[in-house]
């Protein structure tokens, strides 16, 4: 019995010593208007807020470029680590690009109860498909000048792991 109390605390105890989890965030549409842009033309997608649409190949960075879905399961595995990133330690902006997603109004909802509180742009008809593959998530990371340092398959497991891509890529701590 003894040995049994003794490995329930230890497996306690090693559990408190993992990695930082995300902390709950209420999300909200944010503007696109808080994207910085080049002045590049390019296939323009539209802005979840209602506003003018940006292209992507316009974004300058330094950004991260994140292309989920709702429906997508490890999509919605990091976002609460993009959540957390943005909420306490995020130097670089992260910007959102929704793809194969049924309405707006299915996003604008995700999006609010998800804790998502960065730009997002709607890929209504599918253009980005060519860009940036059929799998998601992808994450790209855009240096000072708009070009693409990095790209990311795959989700990202824990903050730690986004600042330390951060870092590595974008030289920002």
């Amino acid at each position: 019995m003894k040995k049994f109390v003794l490995s329930i605390l230890t497996i306690v105890v090693l559990a408190g010593c993992s990695v930082t989890e995300p902390i709950p965030v209420k999300g909200e549409v944010v503007a696109c208007s808080t994207i910085n842009v080049l002045p590049v033309q390019g296939e323009v997608l539209d802005c979840l807020d209602g506003s003018p649409g940006v292209s992507v190949d316009s974004i300058k960075g330094p950004a991260l470029l994140n292309v989920w879905g709702t429906w997508c399961a490890p999509c919605r595995q990091e976002l609460p680590h993009f959540a957390h990133y943005i909420a306490t330690k995020g130097s670089i902006p992260v910007i959102g690009i929704a793809v194969e997603e049924k309405s707006p109004l299915v996003v604008k909802k995700f999006v609010e109860t998800h804790g998502m509180t960065w730009p997002i742009l709607y890929d209504a008809a599918g253009s980005t498909r060519g860009k940036f593959g059929m799998g998601v998530p992808v994450t790209w990371f855009i240096d000072a000048s708009g070009t693409v340092a990095f790209k990311k398959y795959g989700p990202f497991n824990s903050v730690e792991e986004i600042e330390l891509d951060v870092a590595k890529y974008l030289g920002e701590k």
